[in-house]
């Protein structure tokens, strides 16, 4: 597991580079305004909300008070109450953003994508729910309806987080992947949910990615190289991932108050496991890269 030295010290070194740009582009109202230095700096507090999704809690607030405060007090001399730090959680959104995608992998030619659901809330009390009013929707997955979100993944043979995307719970899941493998190459493996020859086709196209999925039994067999029939197989690993960030890095519950720290949560759930040390991965012959 990553030491919380060692995530300050990625976390700091990106924010010394990112703040100063950062600064640069914010755009003011003409009224001079305070620019108040906080005891915890931007750093601090990005730390503090990634390494909760290395502990054990399951509740922030427990996660805080009775491990941030109680035992990390010297290595964070200007912590806050809890009440002020939530404050400050809308306010470091952007740049958990920006380092989560500095932590992406590099494409290896060999991508799976595959979306999973993010339920906001228990399905008897959809009526009675108003935090994402208007933003979550209700939407089936294989085993059951649900109320909130889909997040779509793409990640490599090692693991890695290629990219990512979230659109509400009733979305089609072929409609944002042309977005979300614009900057990869070679070919993305899929389940049967993806299956589009109009889709296919448009991507071979525009980007030069094949994408390769399972037909269903109603389908009309097609002629499939060996190697594509073994990685529709390892498709599973993407499966993995899913399941470890909604078990281990927690990315989904149904306790927020507010649509931003739902986002700031599941970006640094994303984040942790990007810090994670050993990811699923598939052994990969190299003739089964594709050619440059």
């Amino acid at each position: 597991m990553l030491s919380l030295e060692d995530l300050f010290c990625s976390v700091d070194d990106f924010c010394q580079q990112f703040e100063p740009l950062w600064q640069q582009q914010l755009l003011g109202n003409g009224l001079a305004q305070r620019n108040r230095q906080r005891s915890l700096c931007l750093s601090e507090t990005m730390t503090i909300l990634i390494a909760f999704h290395h502990s054990a809690y399951r509740n922030f607030k427990a996660y805080y008070l009775d491990k941030v405060q109680a035992h990390w007090r010297s290595a964070f001399p200007g912590l806050v109450s809890y009440g002020r730090f939530i404050e400050w959680i809308p306010s470091s959104l952007l740049p958990l953003c920006a380092y989560l995608r500095s932590r992406f992998g590099q494409c290896t030619g060999l991508s799976f994508l595959d979306s999973t659901s993010l339920k906001v809330c228990h399905n008897r009390r959809i009526r009675q729910h108003k935090v994402f009013d208007n933003l979550a929707a209700r939407g089936k997955t294989s085993v059951d309806w649900f109320f909130g979100f889909k997040l779509h993944l793409v990640i490599n043979d090692r693991g890695e987080l290629l990219n990512f995307t979230l659109t509400p719970g009733n979305s089609d899941d072929r409609t944002p992947v042309p977005k979300l493998l614009q900057r990869l190459v070679g070919k993305v493996f899929a389940d049967k949910g993806y299956i589009s020859q109009k889709l296919a086709q448009q991507l071979l196209e525009r980007t030069g990615v094949q994408l390769i999925t399972k037909l269903r039994r109603n389908m009309k067999q097609r002629l499939m190289s060996l190697s594509d029939r073994l990685m529709l197989r390892k498709r599973a690993i993407v499966e993995t991932v899913i399941d470890q960030l909604k078990n281990i890095s927690q990315i989904e519950h149904s306790r927020h108050r507010s649509p931003v720290n739902c986002l700031v949560n599941l970006v640094c759930g994303l984040i942790a496991y990007c810090h994670q040390p050993k990811k699923p991965s598939i052994a990969i012959d190299h003739h089964l890269l594709p050619s440059a």
